[in-house]
């Protein structure tokens, strides 16, 4: 988990935060013994489903009303800061964790299944294609160069694929099609092996480790933001959320939602509110409280509008000035099922802000998982995340090894045989 965040040794993370005045330690102490008098949650029958962020918030409240625990507001300089105590991050989260993965039949098959629909676009087309040939002819290798740009692999990153497997052919190192398909599978797992290598964040030796999300509208940004904060809250780290995306009210009450979720604290100010002052006072009250991560929410936006895309950068430029170093990642959430168009988002917002890092989401709903294999060769930008459903577990740390596995397994390959 969180493979490519490391955690400075030697840093020591204050559970019982003695920072904090003394009425919101009296408001948390009410909180808990509320909720020790309810009954222990079966895990079987939380239901945690997908925050569309086109949804208005009462709507979203509704959804979310039964299964979400009761918050602790703690703020002082803002207007909203709900959490609970840190000692009890953790707890439930493990429980609903453990009982999922027992009953979805392992994480791989999980991945597999996220994977189904590229798979039929790329790999099983490449099955048929081969099915019988015994050698490998120019027609072949025009067959698969229109295979693999259909399954959004993209022009430039199929060419050098197809390039290095007739580098192999002239020197005689590839004999028939199905040496050509293993050949395929190395060089791209080579690929993304290599970035991810590459990638590696250390965190900050003063201060909390910084993530600025970034996105286009309906991407699940918001809802990518809850997951990425449960899997550092489940990797043992203190966690703060931002809303700095005050455009919408809603969205400011879906993070407060995931907050609730996921048991951390979440910062906001009113709707309308400057979202380079929520970030920089977001900061002022994570330093003393040493948390350990901040991730910040900005609003979405279209990658063509000139206006909002130079708001980015000032928030980016607040956020540096009130914390040397930081942001540490800019994270751009991408929809998958918008296959080569999720690349020329990257690239107007790798222009605007410097992305240090991706997100995929929705894999489990397009046929274009290819842009995946795109992405990394043509950005030179490291994956960080994959989404291949709506619970909690489905958004998956990026491990080349098992994409590309997955990718390429069979129908009928188990976890057991891995």
């Amino acid at each position: 988990m969180l493979g490519w965040f490391k955690k400075k040794l030697g840093k020591k993370k204050d559970t019982d935060e003695p920072d904090r005045v003394d009425s919101v330690q009296e408001e948390e102490a009410k909180s808990v013994a509320q909720e020790a008098v309810l009954p222990t949650p079966v895990a079987e029958e939380i239901i945690e489903p997908e925050i569309d962020d086109s949804l208005p918030a009462g709507e979203e409240q509704a959804v979310e009303e039964e299964s979400i625990p009761s918050a602790v507001a703690v703020g002082e300089k803002t207007d909203t800061v709900s959490g609970r105590p840190a000692g009890e991050e953790a707890a439930v989260g493990d429980i609903v964790e453990d009982k999922r993965s027992a009953k979805t039949g392992g994480v791989f098959q999980r991945l597999k299944a996220g994977l189904a629909k590229t798979r039929d676009s790329l790999v099983n087309r490449m099955d048929v294609l081969f099915l019988g040939k015994k050698v490998i002819d120019p027609e072949l290798l025009d067959e698969l160069e229109e295979i693999l740009i259909t399954s959004d692999l993209g022009v430039s990153t199929t060419l050098e694929l197809l390039e290095d497997a007739r580098a192999k052919l002239r020197r005689q190192e590839l004999t028939d099609p199905q040496a050509l398909k293993q050949t395929l599978k190395g060089k791209i797992l080579l690929s993304l092996e290599k970035m991810s290598r590459a990638a590696e964040l250390v965190m900050p030796a003063e201060g909390p480790f910084v993530i600025m999300v970034v996105g286009v509208n309906g991407v699940g940004k918001t809802t990518t933001i809850g997951k990425i904060a449960y899997k550092f809250v489940q990797s043992g780290q203190s966690v703060l959320l931002v809303a700095a995306d005050t455009f919408r009210a809603a969205a400011i009450d879906q993070l407060k939602i995931w907050g609730e979720r996921t048991k951390v604290e979440v910062v906001a100010q009113k709707p309308g509110a400057d979202p380079s002052s929520v970030a920089y006072d977001a900061l002022d009250y994570a330093r003393p409280r040493n948390f350990d991560v901040v991730i910040i929410d900005t609003a979405g936006r279209l990658h063509t509008k000139v206006n909002l895309m130079e708001e980015l950068k000032k928030i980016k430029r607040v956020i540096g000035k009130k914390l040397d170093g930081a942001p540490h990642e800019v994270m751009l959430v991408l929809d998958a099922t918008t296959g080569q168009n999720a690349i020329s988002q990257a690239k107007l917002f790798h222009e605007v802000v410097g992305v240090t890092g991706l997100v995929l989401t929705k894999l489990d709903g397009t046929a274009k998982g290819g842009v995946v294999i795109n992405i990394s060769h043509e950005l030179q930008i490291p994956i960080r995340f994959i989404g291949i459903g709506e619970k909690m577990e489905d958004l998956r740390d990026f491990e080349p090894a098992e994409f590309v596995e997955a990718l390429f397994a069979s129908s009928n390959t188990s976890s057991a045989d891995l």
